[in-house]
């Protein structure tokens, strides 16, 4: 399969920065794209619904304006993610938008639909699917996605547990089409590793909270600089899907660790839903409350503009390929 030129063009560093719900918003995947990534962001951070339209305006106004004025170092690409969930009521209307605004790469998850990757197809954008494993990896390629996102083991968020190794080595046994690889990286040795390993580009998103421009609680972004991966829970005890949160959160919204057993909701709960107003019993709620991050936040010790935080991981990644025989 021939690399579409929109993943690699235009790139400072192979990376493509996740979508991060709540955390990931116009001025972020602006910081990310200017600095040479694939910045991102899930299209229900945008609410209500009509506010997606003001966002995309925003973010391509403005990388166009960047472009402009930078000829020689124009704007990596954007990526928006679409939850394909039974469960989402925006998606219908948030994939009109997409293909409205032509947004060149599309991110899907918690779901694979043919017509969602045919409505993508009919402007020219490409799909990237989340999985966590080879089965789901075959019927997302089945369907029509045209690249994967594989989801291993340490990934924040909702995460899957197989190792990287074993899952991109899987994967290539059959699909030679582009692949990102998620799962604690937030450094560039780590980067370089996973193209070793045989992904195209590495998916970043647990270092990026700790960014100046993220929309996060200022108490999220200390705990990011704070915590390691020894302070990562996983847990499906919070959406009906297991991931991984840390611990400090958990801890500060009253819940015993030593009382959480993964117990599965009876109606997953993937924070998708418009708030109705305010909750007479207030519980806490996974990613507003409960905060999700990966295995890979040791390394990080700072919260730092978006644009220093890829100058360290492309000075990372260029020592570690000099380093190597």
């Amino acid at each position: 399969m021939s690399f579409p030129p929109v993943l690699h063009d235009r790139l400072r560093l192979p990376v493509v920065a996740s979508p991060l719900f709540i955390v990931s918003g116009p001025d972020l995947v602006v910081a990310q794209c200017t600095a040479g990534v694939i910045g991102s962001f899930p299209s229900l951070n945008a609410r209500p619904q009509p506010v997606l339209r003001e966002w995309l305006t925003d973010i391509t106004d403005r990388l166009a304006k960047h472009d402009a004025n930078n000829p020689e170092t124009p704007s990596a690409p954007y990526a928006v993610n679409l939850i394909v969930h039974n469960s989402n009521a925006r998606l219908e209307e948030d994939l009109d938008t997409l293909v409205e605004f032509e947004v060149p790469i599309v991110i899907t998850s918690l779901g694979a639909r043919t017509d969602v990757n045919d409505a993508v197809h009919s402007y020219g954008g490409i799909v990237l699917h989340d999985v966590i494993d080879n089965t789901f990896a075959r019927k997302a390629v089945a369907k029509g996605a045209d690249g994967l996102i594989a989801v291993a083991a340490g990934a924040g968020g909702h995460a899957g547990t197989q190792s990287p190794f074993a899952l991109i080595q899987e994967i290539r046994a059959w699909f030679d089409g582009p692949l990102v690889l998620s799962g604690a990286i937030a450094h560039g040795r780590a980067v370089l590793a996973a193209q070793a390993a045989g992904a195209d580009l590495a998916y970043i998103g647990s270092a990026f909270i700790a960014s100046t421009e993220a929309n996060a609680d200022l108490r999220y972004k200390q705990m990011i600089v704070d915590s390691t991966a020894g302070d990562i829970v996983y847990s499906n005890r919070f959406t009906g899907i297991h991931g991984n949160y840390l611990r400090g959160s958990i801890e500060a919204a009253g819940l015993e660790l030593d009382a959480l057993s993964d117990s599965q909701p009876a109606v997953p709960n993937f924070g998708i839903n418009e708030d109705t107003g305010p909750d007479p019993k207030p519980q806490p709620k996974p990613w507003r409350d409960i905060w999700g991050a990966g295995q890979g936040i040791g390394v990080v010790d700072a919260v730092l503009p978006a644009a220093r935080i890829i100058e360290r991981l492309s000075a990372e990644y260029a020592q570690a390929r000099a380093a190597l025989p």
